[in-house]
């Protein structure tokens, strides 16, 4: 396609809203364009990226023996309210909206919903089971506040996808064939990824796997080992006692003043302590008892989404102010320790390990030094409520831990009977009786993944797409065809015989552009193979050609080309 006929639209100034590479070079590069926060409209460079992944998810989605289905994008309130997610699927990120007969609706996030009503109403027997159902679809969440372009945008394109099974053992078999399917498209787009154990979150269910490109960019923390064993999110990742103290000699508890100071910072800094050998004392609401003390060793922070699902806890977890936690304990935060505290207690692994260590005095300016658990403050329970930290054991006993970056780009989920018990998708088993359906899903943020390549996938120049979702494979830029013949017509053969054996290429005929520029803006697109025809080169029989991932150049006999590309692409 000659790209006078296929408007190059770059943009050469950073945007003010660009906030990561991706968001910033997919504007230059004239990919998308912002209509209003967190809505994009796709130009037809990116939607020709967009419509190439989207390819590749159906491929390996139809390969699965999974079935495309499209269900509207405008969904009832009676299934959400039936489901029981109406008030509470994520505050504020449901559009809610009533039709002209004031009947609710809602523009779908998801739809969970929606396929267990198809289900209940189409599946009748253990006959029809295992099922998988899936969509490539435009959804909307309303985001309080729009980051990263496509990456957070309101409104997306995502592959949502559903099975429905008889038992358990059923739902496992299916969701190891989506995690084969995902590794399989992750794979076949180029991404440098891992698969990690996550938390369920607002969908529901058990078992959780998230797939995360690697990116220095990437809003998620992973954490995994060196023998390549173990990887979880870092909401998720389990995090193991420190290793205990012995042969320490208990030190004589004793009551300290110490003034102004409330920090760990500042509690380490004021008794010349590490902060490894103190504790912080948080205090949440609790479930079924008004407030929970949280206690961590100095030095770590809390994991909320461990925290909260804790029984005692009250979820979603919300920490108490500073008059409940007065009413209740007589001082103020940064003076709290465990220590005849008069609330329930839990303490992480990692504090529980501690010896003579410091902690609140439950007094305004006073602190305790040489604390031990069984002597001064033993009822208490025991459990993970921490973050991972680098070199925690690996908690397959493989090496030890180290964190990355990550940009979640697919999420498989085995859901249960989480939807199908409260929507009643029942089916006949072999003895002719009612069984609720237990279900998966499996999620895919198509639109985001376009990001992520980018993100991983980039250098000062521009964008260097894989040959896989690249909008074109080659790009042929001649030297003033416009004054020389010899160069028009080899650069248009050149065009008609590489379209003819497959690869999808632009040809830049723009004649009112200089060379550097072309050069600039194929670079910016980042079309993985450049042909430049000259008038020089062509008195040799040769052609230049570079390979945008690593910008090499040379000369190459035209008749050759081809052959050329070929073994270079992939």
């Amino acid at each position: 396609m000659r790209s006078s006929k296929y408007t190059i639209s770059t943009r050469k100034e950073t945007p003010a809203d660009a906030e990561i590479v991706s968001h910033q070079l997919m504007l230059r590069a004239g990919l998308i364009r912002k209509l209003a926060s967190g809505l994009y409209t796709w130009m037809p460079l990116g939607l020709r990226v967009l419509k190439k992944v989207e390819n590749i998810v159906r491929e390996e989605m139809d390969r699965s023996g999974a079935m495309e289905l499209l269900m509207p994008i405008i969904q009832p309130a009676e299934l959400w309210q039936e489901s029981g997610r109406w008030e509470k699927y994520d505050t504020g990120l449901l559009l809610k909206m009533k039709d002209r007969h004031d009947r609710d609706f809602c523009f779908g996030p998801t739809h969970e919903e929606v396929i267990t009503d198809i289900a209940r109403n189409e599946l009748k027997s253990h006959k029809q089971l295992p099922v998988i159902y899936y969509q490539i679809q435009t959804k909307f969440r309303d985001e309080t506040r729009p980051r990263f372009g496509v990456m957070r945008a309101r409104e997306f394109v995502m592959k949502d996808g559903y099975s429905f099974h008889i038992d358990a053992s059923c739902l496992q078999q299916t969701f190891d064939l989506m995690y084969e399917t995902y590794n399989r498209i992750f794979e076949r787009i180029g991404f440098t990824f891992r698969s990690v154990r996550a938390d369920s979150g607002a969908i529901g269910g058990s078992t959780s796997i998230e797939f995360h490109v690697l990116a220095d960019s990437g809003e998620d923390l992973i954490a995994f080992n060196s023998a390549g064993t173990y990887a979880a999110n870092i909401e998720s990742a389990e995090a193991l006692a420190s290793e205990a103290h012995t042969n320490v000699e208990p030190k004589q508890l004793q009551k300290v003043a110490t003034p102004g100071v409330k920090s760990i910072d500042q509690v380490s800094e004021f008794l010349s302590v590490e902060s490894s050998s103190t504790i912080k004392t948080l205090i949440v609401k609790g479930e079924g008892t008004p407030l929970v003390a949280l206690v961590l060793r100095g030095d770590h922070t809390l994991n909320e989404i461990k925290a909260g699902n804790l029984v005692q806890i009250q979820s979603p977890l919300e920490f108490a102010d500073e008059k409940e936690i007065i009413e209740a304990i007589g001082c103020a935060p940064g003076s709290i320790g465990p220590v005849k505290l008069k609330i329930p207690v839990t303490v992480d692994r990692s504090a529980a390990t501690l010896i003579n260590f410091v902690c609140g005095a439950n007094e305004d300016d006073y602190h305790y030094t040489g604390v031990n658990w069984i002597r001064d403050c033993s009822e208490k329970r025991v459990a993970d409520i921490r973050n991972v930290v680098p070199g925690d054991p690996s908690p397959d006993g493989k090496g030890t831990l180290d964190l990355a970056r990550g940009i979640e780009v697919g999420h498989i989920f085995q859901l249960g009977t989480t939807y199908s018990e409260a929507m009643h998708a029942t089916v006949l088993d072999e003895s002719g009786k009612a069984v609720t359906m237990m279900m998966g899903c499996y999620g895919i943020g198509v639109s985001r993944m376009v990001a992520a390549v980018i993100e991983q996938n980039h250098d000062d120049a521009g964008i260097i797409w894989p040959d896989s979702i690249a909008p074109f494979h080659v790009v042929i830029i001649p030297i003033n065809a416009h004054k020389s013949a010899q160069v028009g017509i080899a650069s248009e053969n050149l065009y008609q015989e590489l379209n003819a054996a497959g690869f999808e290429t632009l040809l830049d005929d723009r004649e009112s552009v200089r060379p550097g520029a072309k050069f600039a803006d194929a670079e910016l697109i980042g079309i993985p193979h450049r042909i430049v025809v000259g008038e020089r080169g062509l008195k040799n029989g040769k052609v230049e050609y570079t390979l945008r991932r690593n910008n090499t150049t040379e000369d190459v006999k035209l008749e050759e080309i081809i052959s050329h590309i070929s073994s270079r692409s992939g």
